[in-house]
């Protein structure tokens, strides 16, 4: 037991430093929560839809930031299983805002949406991302290889829970953004203009029911 535990701080060691080497220290709990931020300050000072593009490049420029510690966290290998795991969940937070900005921009340009009801949109997002942060967050405390009051047994149920748990906001935020993408499509089949929407979001027939 006593073995395992020293490997696997020892593969969490390997972890911090591969990624201390191949880039700046960026704390991705910080990174979600920047997008967070800068979410709400846009749909508090967000009343019109050129106000709303505008806006949100806010956001957009944290995400290009984050995207890069993400596509760098990527091209880490040669992890064992168990650093491997705490890998793929952070990169899930990365594919939650993924998925939150690049639709969220498509709906800026939907007609179907109004300033009020993309501002409602939008702090769903939030919400969405803050919850899958405070995952990311939990993950942190039990990787910090200074804390060993955490059996090896512990320590792993904690980054298993954890991976589960962002897989499964992954997959809300997926429902989330299909449920309202579908609401534009509903709107676009009542007036006649589906071809608009699915040149959009792409073939709803396949994606979104």
């Amino acid at each position: 037991m006593r073995t395992k535990i020293f490997m696997l701080c020892v593969s969490f060691a390997l972890f911090t430093t591969n990624i201390n080497a191949q880039w700046a220290v960026f704390d991705p709990s910080n990174l979600a929560q920047s997008i967070v931020n800068t979410t709400r300050n846009v749909t508090q000072t967000t009343t019109t839809a050129t106000n709303m593009v505008k806006n949100f490049q806010e956001v957009k420029k944290v995400y290009d930031q984050g995207k890069k510690y993400y596509d760098a966290l990527k091209a880490v290998n040669n992890l064992v299983r168990d650093a491997k795991k705490v890998q793929k969940t952070i990169l899930l937070v990365g594919e939650v805002s993924d998925i939150y900005v690049n639709s969220f921009q498509k709906m800026m340009s939907d007609p179907n949406y109004s300033v009020e009801e993309l501002n409602a949109i939008a702090t769903g997002y939030a919400k969405l991302l803050e919850q899958s942060n405070d995952v990311l967050n939990e993950l942190k405390g039990v990787v910090n290889i200074s804390t060993l009051s955490l059996s090896d047994k512990d320590r792993m149920d904690v980054v298993d829970h954890c991976h589960q748990e962002m897989i499964n906001y992954r997959n809300l935020v997926r429902y989330y953004t299909n449920k309202n993408i579908g609401v534009s499509y509903l709107r676009a089949k009542k007036k006649g203009e589906t071809a608009r929407v699915t040149a959009l979001y792409g073939n709803p027939d396949e994606r979104y029911w």
